[in-house]
């Protein structure tokens, strides 16, 4: 069973910086797809950003393309979210999940395994 942690959320100021972090409990990870959902209160979870196995290729939503960046660092078991620019409408619960397959799927019916998820609160 694998297991993701993230890490990194907290209460910020609009136009503030954070980097949210996922740990993997084992290197089968590294073969997968990583992705960065979000859920609102009230709202439907949404993609964030994904990258694929080997960092070769990353996908954004639209309103967090320029603001936010994601990276891997597969020795390590590691997925990151680099978030700049921080607006309130950014405030959610982050999860990262590992996808079925290698690819920066947006999709997130083809992710297997989700972490608890991390709070972000952006105030203006």
């Amino acid at each position: 069973q694998v297991q993701l942690r993230e890490s990194g959320g907290g209460s910020v100021q609009a136009g503030d910086s954070l980097r949210l972090s996922c740990v993997c409990s084992k290197r089968t990870c590294s073969n997968n797809g990583m992705g960065w959902f979000r859920r609102a209160p009230g709202k439907e979870r949404e993609f964030v950003a994904a990258i694929s196995w080997n960092s070769g290729s990353q996908n954004y939503a639209d309103d967090v393309k320029g603001r936010f960046t994601i990276s891997r660092d597969n020795a390590k078991g590691a997925v990151y979210l680099q978030m700049d620019s921080l607006k309130p409408e950014d405030t959610a619960l982050y999860s990262c999940a590992a996808a079925l397959g290698s690819m920066a799927t947006t999709n997130d019916e083809r992710y297997r395994y989700w972490g608890q998820g991390t709070q972000v609160t952006v105030s203006s």
